[in-house]
């Protein structure tokens, strides 16, 4: 967190985040970028994973200017309309002038801030490549020695993200390339099985997919959606710190799924 007490235009910051993040370059299922326009100067950035009402809360104690979340509003398919606990929330941004950016997949695939890579970072994952839509999987091995079984990787997981993960297939199953994607992917499993993995790694789970990790024999990690995507927000809030010498803070909303 910076200490710095500094501030940038929200038109800038607005255009550093777009240029930097590659918003025109993804295709998504939802707006990127400035969701709800508040003060014209930012002093103060608020990060979280979703812009639940209690992470605005949270942003109004800090006495923040901008909140940066992975989920934000307006999504492809959903009422349009400012009902119930979405009015709840954007009458609370508003009441405050406060700013909301969101950013879905261009912050899932960043190279350097991205929810995907800073995953790596925290499990200590080399990455080889990327696959599947967009290149939204990565593939790799873990950096260190002493995870030789998918369940040593389970327990490393359990121990770097603070929550026990779910394990489809055999602990005692031989550890060898690592697939993962963050959030809710576990819809690519077949991707990381013809890639040759033998875990894949992501954050939600369906009914399916312990039918495909069972017959494929590629394990599958479930790790929590919020516990896996916490660490992109973080960066991106680190980064505009670094550049604009705004106070930034990450909140981190408690969450079992």
């Amino acid at each position: 967190m910076s200490q710095v007490k500094n501030q940038v235009n929200r038109i800038e910051l607005n255009q550093f985040l777009t240029d930097n993040l590659l918003v025109s370059k993804i295709t998504d299922y939802c707006p990127n970028g400035l969701q709800v326009e508040g003060v014209d100067q930012i002093k103060v950035i608020v990060s979280g994973v979703t812009a639940s009402l209690a992470l605005i809360e949270a942003a109004i104690d800090l006495q923040a200017d901008c909140i940066i979340v992975h989920h934000g509003f307006f999504w492809r398919g959903e009422n349009p309309c400012l009902v119930g606990q979405k009015y709840q929330r954007i009458k609370r941004l508003m009441q405050s002038n406060m700013n909301l950016f969101a950013y879905h997949l261009p912050l899932d695939l960043h190279p350097e801030w991205g929810n995907n890579v800073q995953l790596a970072n925290v499990l200590e994952l080399d990455l080889e490549r990327t696959f599947a839509e967009q290149g939204l999987v990565s593939i790799g091995t873990a950096r260190n020695a002493n995870l030789r079984t998918v369940g040593d990787l389970a327990n490393w997981v359990a121990a770097k993200l603070d929550r026990q993960p779910l394990l489809i297939g055999s602990a005692d199953q031989p550890l060898g390339r690592i697939a993962w994607c963050t959030g809710a992917a576990q819809n690519f499993l077949a991707d990381a099985v013809q890639e040759g993995a033998s875990v894949y790694l992501s954050g939600e789970i369906s009914e399916p997919t312990v039918h495909l990790a069972r017959e494929s024999g590629v394990a599958y990690l479930a790790c929590g959606h919020h516990a896996t995507e916490r660490y992109g927000v973080q960066a991106v809030g680190r980064a505009i710190a670094a550049r604009f010498g705004v106070t930034h803070h990450f909140v981190d909303i408690p969450n079992p799924v």
